[in-house]
């Protein structure tokens, strides 16, 4: 007598939030946010801007970095020939990401200076001064950012929608 199994199929994987391609991209966004954070800082001193005013030229000095890093790394996407698409595709994510990370590094700032101390680190051997809350607001700025990023840049930006050829007809 013959007894039949039956096969169990594995859970299936989710498309969108696979650990490779999510690891990747948090290895490439984490190489994003240190240029964020490093030329936000030299901006600061340099230029004397606000902390508040270093945030979106810093951010768009790591968008370069960003769109290299995520084509050949995070998606696998070195092969697809549709960079010019890419580009104009991570633009608009990294756009609206950009009003994700302002908006919200704002609201993490204000409630830090309504409701705790300022807090100051000196950098060893050295003679600057790390204002602690305005970090860890910026950090969580971009944390916010980091969810909505992955997410539109995975099922948008590289990957075929049609998208940009609507585009191209609509502005010509």
């Amino acid at each position: 007598m013959e007894v039949k199994t039956k096969r169990v199929k594995p859970p299936k994987q989710s498309k969108v939030f696979n650990p490779k391609d999510l690891f990747a991209y948090f290895l490439v966004a984490g190489t994003g946010a240190i240029v964020q954070l490093v030329s936000s800082s030299l901006l600061q001193d340099w230029f004397d801007l606000t902390f508040q005013q270093s945030i979106w030229p810093s951010y768009l000095l790591s968008l370069a970095v960003g769109f290299v890093l995520t084509k050949l790394f995070a998606f696998d996407a070195r092969r697809t020939n549709q960079t010019r698409r890419e580009m104009v595709k991570f633009f608009m994510v990294a756009l609206f990401s950009g009003f994700v990370t302002d908006i919200a590094t704002r609201l993490a700032y204000f409630i830090s200076n309504s409701y705790f101390q300022t807090y100051q680190y000196q950098i060893p051997f050295s003679v600057k001064h790390v204002n602690v809350n305005e970090m860890v607001c910026y950090i969580f700025g971009m944390g916010c950012s980091f969810v909505s990023n992955y997410t539109l840049h995975k099922t948008f930006t590289f990957k075929s929608t049609g998208f940009y050829d609507r585009l191209k007809m609509l502005i010509k």
